[in-house]
């Protein structure tokens, strides 16, 4: 790398690309596997897993105008990392990133799976997609996105502008078909919706399970947060992607399952490993392949978000001292390269053992711990810094609100059906004390780890980028340290 090369993270997203970024990470894989898991713990229930859909877009909503806060009071990629070191101090900040360092790669391997298999679908038809192959196709396609991460966020944002063109296409025929065919009333396609409450109705924890799937689809609005260094604006844009996003999504979401519903019963939905695939040979069977090309861009341009807002975090981390100095250098593409390895060697691992709906659970259980935590973490700036700037200011109603829905879908499960995959999660959570008390709290070190990360910088042609120097105020705004301060630092 040339050395006056400036590499550090640019400010080139806007409200269009923005929104954009918000429909490529909600509308991914959720849509396509949540409906199942609703089904499944609605107890196949129609009319409460419609409801459980319309509730999930009310507290999404809710909870991303919540954490919008957080981007527009410390505008910098990782605001959620900034904002818990500086409200709830660093061993709160560090559990955020030890969490994060797996459950993202957990996400990424569920849709990376989901994917793989709507992809190879049509080559098996009418049976079941063998797993080796599968996992073989979803350990290509993350790697793929590690090269299109490579090349920074202008080819990032291109790619994600055409796929979501083509994810909404195939939503709006779904969804359309959907209409016609309640409109033109036929009986069988009247029928569940006639009785819609008839069925059994689940108890709470069903209910709570239920949300964590319908949530899962939902999930991704933070995406704006974690790269609010990289937006134009971000106190203006956060909140007006958000409510444009979010209101679109959660029309679209519901058309889609009535138009699911409309076509095939609860029970054939539960034996489909790709419900827009069987809706499709239902439909109109020559056309399998057209739905398998709009899923799979829609799930790729996901997960490609994902990636990208992801290794922002660590980026940021490793830049406070909370990990590794080699995930804070960037490439001449001002891209975090090697958080983004990271990342996908993680999500490769994961990839190879994983069950859909079990990864679900993990995911969404640890996502609403770190939501609650965010809130409270909110609520005490709010408390300790009164006169700190704050381009938007959330209603406290919602944060309440929001804090209510995390608390129930994090104890509920625990306490009305504890399962021992509850267990595993909160033994993992607490084991990040084992990392945290040598290396961060005592800062532990190494000469190893100096030789180690000038390797890998020479391997990978990577430096630290120009915004390390780059720290918060006691006004909480944006400053460079002074020159003798960054002189220290190098």
């Amino acid at each position: 790398m040339k050395k006056r090369e400036s590499t550090q993270l640019q400010r080139v997203i806007g409200y269009f690309h923005g929104t954009i970024f918000l429909f490529s990470v909600i509308i991914g894989a959720g849509i396509f596997i949540a409906p199942k898991g609703v089904l499944k713990y609605s107890s196949l229930n129609v009319g409460v897993s419609l409801s459980i859909w319309a509730a999930c877009a009310i507290v999404s909503m809710m909870a991303a105008l919540s954490h919008a806060e957080l981007g527009t009071t410390l505008p910098r990629s990782g605001a959620q990392y900034c904002f818990l070191k500086r409200s709830l101090g660093p061993f709160i900040a560090f559990f955020y990133i030890w969490v994060t360092l797996f459950s993202a790669p957990a996400g990424i391997a569920a849709r990376g799976l989901l994917l793989a298999g709507y992809i190879m679908q049509p080559f098996y038809p009418g049976c079941f997609v063998p797993e080796m192959p599968k996992k073989c196709l979803a350990l290509a396609i993350l790697w793929c996105l590690g090269i299109l991460n490579a090349r920074g966020v202008k080819e990032v944002a291109w790619f994600q502008t055409v796929s979501t063109v083509v994810k909404m296409t195939v939503l709006c025929f779904i969804s359309i078909t959907g209409i016609v065919l309640l409109v033109r009333g036929r009986k069988e396609n009247l029928a569940r919706f006639e009785n819609a409450f008839d069925a059994e109705v689940p108890g709470a924890s069903q209910i709570a399970e239920a949300f964590l799937q319908g949530l899962y689809a939902y999930s991704g609005w933070g995406v704006l947060v974690r790269i609010a260094g990289e937006l134009k604006n971000p106190g203006e844009n956060i909140p007006k992607c958000l409510i444009t996003a979010l209101t679109l999504v959660a029309l679209t979401y519901l058309l889609v399952n009535i138009s699911y519903l409309a076509v095939l019963t609860p029970k054939e939905i539960m034996s489909s490993d790709a419900v827009a695939v069987t809706w499709m040979d239902r439909v109109i069977p020559s056309m399998q392949w057209a739905i398998s090309i709009g899923v799979s861009a829609s799930i790729f341009s996901s997960l490609n978000c994902t990636v990208f807002s992801t290794s922002r975090i660590l980026y940021v981390a490793s830049q406070e001292g909370q990990l590794p100095l080699i995930l804070s250098t960037l490439n001449i593409h001002s891209c975090p390269l090697v958080a983004v390895i990271q990342i996908l060697i993680f999500a490769s691992i994961i990839t190879i053992p994983s069950d859909l709906i079990l990864l679900i659970s993990y995911v969404g259980f640890i996502d609403w711990i770190q939501l609650g935590l965010m809130m409270m973490g909110l609520l005490k700036l709010r408390i300790q810094e009164p006169n700190l700037p704050r381009p938007y200011k959330v209603r406290l109603p919602f944060v309440f609100g929001t804090m209510a829905m995390s608390l129930f879908l994090v104890l509920t499960p625990i306490i009305k059906s504890p399962k021992i995959h509850h267990v595993y999660v909160l033994l993992f959570l607490f084991s990040g004390l084992l990392f945290y008390l040598p290396f961060v709290h005592f800062n532990l070190n190494s000469p190893y780890f100096n030789k180690i990360t000038c390797f890998l910088q020479l391997l990978l042609n990577v430096s630290p980028g120009n915004d390390t120097d780059e720290c918060i105020s006691a006004e909480g705004t944006l400053q460079k340290n002074p020159p003798e301060i960054a002189a220290k630092k190098e």
